[in-house]
């Protein structure tokens, strides 16, 4: 089992950045990969952007490509996501996700979640 802990989020102005971290602990931070996902309220959880165990791959969510951009620290057992350019639609609580396996990309891929942390985007 993986143990997840978000760090980075809270309120910024529309267009402004905010970067979230996410320190990992209880398996080997290198063998699985990451995710981070959003849940609006009334809304269900979605899916926004994953990284594979190396850091090679990326996927991301259309309606923040070319705005986040999600890497992984090995040595530090950390996964980020730099969101630039944000929206007030993109206010939720930010999750982060380890992974079953080396790459993971839909909810049903990830075994392990952090408690959630708060990014509001005003107008």
């Amino acid at each position: 089992q993986v143990q997840l802990v978000e760090s980075g989020g809270g309120l910024v102005q529309a267009g402004g950045s905010l970067r979230l971290s996410c320190a990992a602990s209880g398996r080997t931070f290198s063998s699985y990969g990451m995710g981070w996902f959003r849940q609006a309220p009334g809304k269900q959880r979605e899916f926004v952007a994953s990284i594979s165990s190396s850091g090679s791959s990326t996927h991301y969510t259309d309606s923040v490509k070319g705005r986040f951009t999600i890497s992984r620290d090995n040595a530090k057992n950390t996964v980020y996501l730099q969101m630039n350019s944000l929206k007030p639609e993109d206010t939720a609580i930010y999750y982060c996700a380890a992974a079953r396996t080396a790459y993971g990309a839909t909810y049903g891929s990830f075994g392990s979640w952090g408690q959630g942390i708060q990014v509001t985007v005003s107008s």
